[in-house]
């Protein structure tokens, strides 16, 4: 079975002896959460006590008792550190407190527990941990698949990942596209806008989440205003509530709204939103276009070229801390701009739509401090989109991994 990287970060963290911190393992649906922990439990020696709410009918904080107290029981009995996993902990109300309670508990008794968090609704998760676990966990992101992880596992080309993205419970279906598109839209586009999104008490046009989300990955990579999104949608209410949609489809690991590049916070904030997917087969899921279609077209290959790169920015941005925006003035744009502390990146990407030209040039001269990159095309300097997709380029976040 293919193994993430991630794996050996949780062995690694749950190896040292003197951190007593909570791992948390988050991240959109279907990336392999579950399996990245349980392939870490089976290389440590260490008893270990593993359970998922998923298995209970009704599970309750007395479950989370019950199971953290078998969990010091086999502690006590070995008498060395114990792993406790818990999976799915979000389904039960009130767990952060109790979590908090129980930790705090091992703390003061000096019970040596080692604690695994994760859940398939890292929206709610997140909550939980900003709410009560302050100061008592660390995270380990569990993005969707890479380029590189799908042709490894998977042996996808360049054109497989474009069409159908990283989510590996579906890369089983490519070759059915039919079934892979039932696939993902019933096992991870619904599922987690009605129980990750839809459960956040402020969706009260269930609807309206749904059609935005579906004409944000039609339209990936391109700018639209949320007064043109009002324009597009029936029911669309204001401007503040499809901002707030797409907030939380952010977190979701659906699809956000890049904000215009610009040294003035206000002015990005004001901006008109690039919407973008975190995953390219989120965005091929709905459209409803044959893989043929969708390669042959110059333009549509353009738009999945340019969400792919820009999808790879968003997985490296949560990893690594960067920010990541566009930027456009007058006719003049540049696809995406990343900025980690004083560094700026200027990126554009060759995919074959006709686009105004100048951009980079007009973005460089008033930004000299920025560094260009270039995927695809012939130019000297560029990169190909699969040097770009497997981290081949001489840049700071690429060094850190």
């Amino acid at each position: 079975m293919y193994e993430r990287e991630q794996v050996a970060t949780i062995q690694k963290r749950i190896s040292e002896v003197d951190n007593p911190l909570i791992q948390v393992v988050v991240g959109p649906r279907q990336t392999g959460k579950s399996t990245m922990i349980s392939q870490a439990l089976e290389k440590l020696s260490q008893p270990k006590h593993f359970v998922s709410a998923d298995d209970e009918l009704a599970p309750t904080p007395d479950w989370i008792k019950t199971e953290w107290q078998q969990a010091r029981n086999l502690q006590s009995r070995h008498g060395q550190t114990t792993i406790l996993a818990i999976d799915e902990i979000q389904k039960i109300k009130g767990w952060p407190n109790v979590v908090k309670g129980l930790w705090d508990a091992d703390r003061r008794n000096n019970v040596n527990l080692k604690i695994v968090l994760s859940g398939s609704s890292s929206m709610l998760l997140r909550r939980g941990l900003e709410d009560s676990l302050k100061g008592r966990f660390e995270l380990i992101y569990s993005p969707h698949w890479s380029y590189e992880e799908c042709h490894d596992a998977f042996g996808f080309t360049e054109d497989n990942y474009l069409v159908y993205g990283g989510f590996p419970g579906a890369s089983r279906f490519v070759d059915d596209e039919s079934r892979w598109r039932a696939y993902m839209r019933d096992s991870i586009i619904e599922p987690t806008i009605s129980k990750d999104v839809l459960e956040d008490e402020d969706v009260r046009k269930p609807a309206l989440m749904r059609a935005l989300f579906e004409m944000g990955a039609r339209f990936s990579a391109q700018e639209l205003s949320y007064t043109k999104m009002l324009g597009q949608l029936q029911d669309a209410g204001n401007t503040t509530t499809l901002a707030h949609y797409l907030n939380l489809l952010d977190k979701a690991g659906m699809l956000t709204g890049l904000e215009r590049y610009s040294e003035n916070a206000i002015s990005m904030r004001k901006s008109s939103p690039r919407l973008l997917v975190y995953d390219t087969g989120l965005m091929t899921a709905v459209t409803n276009k044959p893989s043929a279609l969708l390669l042959g077209d110059s333009d549509l290959k353009g738009h999945l070229v340019e969400s792919v790169v820009g999808a790879h920015l968003l997985s490296l941005s949560v990893q690594h801390g960067l920010k990541l925006s566009w930027w456009r003035e007058g006719i003049y744009e540049v696809d995406f701009v990343v900025s980690q502390g004083d560094l700026l990146f200027a990126i554009e990407v060759k995919s074959g739509r006709t686009k105004a030209q100048g951009g980079m040039n007009k973005f460089l001269s008033k930004y000299p401090r920025a560094q260009r990159i270039v995927v695809g095309g012939s130019a000297a300097g560029s990169c190909t989109l699969q040097e770009f997709l497997t981290d081949q380029l001489d840049v700071p976040w690429q060094a850190s991994k």
